[in-house]
């Protein structure tokens, strides 16, 4: 049950002054959230600590914090305080819950190559799953096309809420090209009698992609040079793109052979590789420490749903980091419900991953795998006002998001008292924010 919050209620906050009127677009507002037990994560714990964020932007991290006349407070007093969670592989708004084919653009599967294709002009904002990651402490999101072709889009990462359209909650617009190796896109094309319907398909149709790429950017630079005009092509364009370095790759691949075909097309290429899934991963591990390749590790909530998972654990998280592997963890929402992000990190800890790495897993290091390391991912100075009070350590089952701020707007809020002291949460809808 969700109970709406009208504009300008503070959700708690205390505040000498009154509260402006929410901006039309995505609020930047200032707070500080005092008192708390406050976690970084990119840094040592604080206790009684305080969080100011300023227009939107944490200014100020510590235990001695001057908070500025008229700043509005969150008493966080026997409370967690952690960054928002980042979900570094998601689907929210692009497979859309409970709307059938009508809801699902994931995949556009009458193309391999899907270069030319972007998320974000898919996605839905009032997808329940957006809801649903407030509910489990979920800030930022990189949003990707599905696994269906060997390329199948640009990639965005976006705030979970926050503004009228998805535009208005753009971190950053082009982050990445998902690709997928292994069963899938075999499957989708095998069905449909054409190539790849193999796996040494699938690697030839991405091979060539990236030689068309890589003659369009020595034509495009050529005609460049001399003045000349020169027709674009919005998938090589892209694909010359990931080539430069300004995009990352971000590889779908569970098995370990398919792990090894993803470095092999990367030393051929030199793009900057980041395996999603990797549940077989454990196997490589040492090739991916020795390489430096990140893993983006997941769905762990789910069964062995086809041959590439047959050697899917929750434990071989931790084996990757335990060789050296920088991990962050994905529910592959709605593979996994996104709220429940944080319980795959708690299960992961129980089958031997560190609990500072299981923190890393869904902060600093997805941020940083995909370069929003300069906007989330950690409480500092200088990154967005997106905080979350938990009501004890996150990875207990039984603890839960009381306070969900984004650039230091409060757009969510827990309510013990609510529906009859069963307690209940409550979201400030687009709808009532942005009513005149």
């Amino acid at each position: 049950m969700r109970r709406v919050v009208a504009p300008g209620d503070d959700g708690g906050m205390t505040t000498s002054s009154t509260p402006a009127r929410t901006a039309p677009r995505t609020a930047r507002r200032s707070v500080a959230v005092v008192n708390g037990y406050v976690v970084p994560v990119a840094s040592d714990p604080i206790e009684n600590g305080t969080v100011l964020v300023e227009d939107g932007v944490i200014t100020a991290v510590g235990a001695d914090v001057v908070v500025p006349d008229g700043v509005p407070t969150l008493d966080a007093r026997g409370r967690w305080v952690l960054p928002g969670f980042v979900e570094a592989h998601a689907h929210m708004g692009v497979m859309e819950e409970a709307e059938g084919w009508a809801g699902n653009d994931t995949n556009e599967m009458t193309d391999p190559n899907g270069a030319a294709l972007r998320a974000i002009d898919a996605i839905n904002v009032e997808d329940e799953g957006f809801r649903d990651a407030l509910v489990g402490g979920v800030t930022s999101a990189v949003v990707k096309p599905g696994s269906g072709n060997p390329i199948g889009g640009q990639t965005v990462a976006i705030k979970t809420w926050g503004g009228r359209t998805v535009d208005e909650q753009v971190i950053r617009e082009a982050v990445s090209v998902k690709s997928a190796l292994g069963e899938n896109p075999k499957r989708v094309y095998g069905d449909q009698k054409k190539t790849p319907s193999t796996r040494l398909g699938v690697a030839k149709v991405i091979r060539a992609a990236f030689v068309d790429a890589q003659n369009y950017a020595a034509r495009r630079d050529a005609a460049e040079a001399k003045g000349e005009p020169f027709d674009r092509d919005l998938a090589k364009e892209t694909l010359a793109r990931v080539l430069a370095g300004e995009l990352y790759w971000d590889q779908h691949t569970h098995r370990a052979d398919d792990i090894a075909t993803a470095l092999r097309l990367a030393d051929e290429f030199g793009y900057r590789l980041v395996v999603n899934h990797g549940t077989d991963g454990a196997a490589v591990a040492d090739v991916l420490a020795e390489r430096d390749v990140p893993v983006i590790f997941g769905p762990l909530f789910t069964s062995r749903s086809k041959i590439e998972l047959r050697n899917r654990d929750i434990a071989n998280l931790g084996a990757l980091a335990r060789a050296g592997v920088r991990v962050a963890i994905t529910t592959d929402h709605p593979v996994v419900p996104i709220n429940f992000l944080v319980h795959q990190a708690s299960l992961a800890v129980k089958e031997g991953l560190d609990r500072d790495t299981a923190l890393r897993a869904l902060t600093v290091n997805p941020a940083a795998f995909l370069g929003l390391d300069d906007r989330v991912g950690a409480l500092a100075p200088g990154l967005d006002g997106d905080v979350v009070v938990w009501s004890g350590d996150p990875l207990d089952v039984t603890s839960r998001a009381e306070h969900v701020l984004i650039t230091g707007t409060e757009v969510y809020t827990w309510d013990a008292a609510a529906a009859d002291g069963r307690g209940a949460g409550r979201v400030v809808e687009r709808g009532e924010r942005f009513r005149a």
